[in-house]
């Protein structure tokens, strides 16, 4: 699954990365890398994501397409 925590944190605060960064006291690198897909963030900062951006877990991802197998 992707997490969209760059455009949920745009529009639910208006806040870049760094500011949603800042107000987890995280380094802006941990931000950056689970909004790219590098990394996921651990279930702690899941939580903490959702408090502070005041959104359930379900708008934080986007649901790949389901790829169908040929037979």
């Amino acid at each position: 699954m992707k997490i969209k925590i760059k455009d949920v944190a745009k529009e639910t605060k208006d806040w870049s990365l760094y500011r949603l960064a800042k107000e987890l006291a995280l380094p802006q690198q941990t931000v950056y890398s689970w909004a790219s897909g590098r990394t996921q963030p651990s279930y702690e900062n899941m939580d903490r994501l959702c408090d502070i951006l005041d959104c359930g877990i379900g708008l934080l991802f986007e649901a790949e397409p389901v790829q169908r197998k040929l037979f």
